[in-house]
């Protein structure tokens, strides 16, 4: 399942930290910007939406990190999760296997990020889009969204990511504001 908080700019930071664990309190104030700490914040409270919904857990979730970094909800190993913020849009997976997500907010781009991340293929699916910049955004939320899902995160050979992905069930949702992907496995990997 998706949570979305499309307004996290209005999120009321006092009340927020009071219904956060105190291990993501200390993680939202690390931000000098209170930008950051709301956009912290808000992914944290459509966790706990998601799980007390989906699962009937009220209490604040609790994060240990796998050796790659990747968070892990201490207690609830068969509950996977992935959160990804962009602009003021705040975006929380929830499932019951590994989730990636990634959310961007639509804005411009210029033809040389598109030629770095992007391949032949891509390129010219972008250059003939009616809007290339929200072609772009659609495939780039995709490309990221797989590699949250595997741990990997960016790197330098993103033209290949998608190409690579042929296990992954993804799904894009297009908003006039944004862009998100979701990957999952088709069939979990061996690790």
């Amino acid at each position: 399942m998706i949570y979305i908080n499309e307004h996290a700019e209005e999120l009321e930071l006092s009340s927020a930290l009071e219904q956060v664990s105190e291990q993501r309190r200390e993680q939202a104030l690390r931000f000098r910007h209170e930008t950051g700490q709301r956009l912290c914040l808000a992914v944290y409270l459509l966790l706990k939406q998601g799980l007390y919904e989906e699962y009937g857990i009220s209490e604040n979730p609790l994060f240990g990190y796998n050796p790659d970094g990747k968070p892990f909800l201490i207690g609830h190993p068969d509950i996977h999760f992935n959160f990804s913020h962009s602009g003021h849009v705040a975006v929380c997976a929830i499932s019951d296997r590994p989730v990636g997500v990634d959310v961007e907010t639509l804005r411009r781009v210029t033809p040389e990020l598109i030629a770095y991340t992007m391949d032949t293929e891509e390129q010219n699916r972008i250059n003939a889009a009616p809007d290339p910049a929200k072609e772009f955004l659609g495939i780039w939320t995709k490309k990221e969204a797989v590699l949250k899902l595997s741990g990997e995160g960016i790197h330098n050979n993103m033209k290949s990511v998608l190409k690579d992905a042929c296990n992954c069930d993804i799904e894009t949702i297009f908003s006039d504001r944004f862009i998100c992907s979701i990957a999952q496995w088709k069939n979990l990997p061996d690790r």
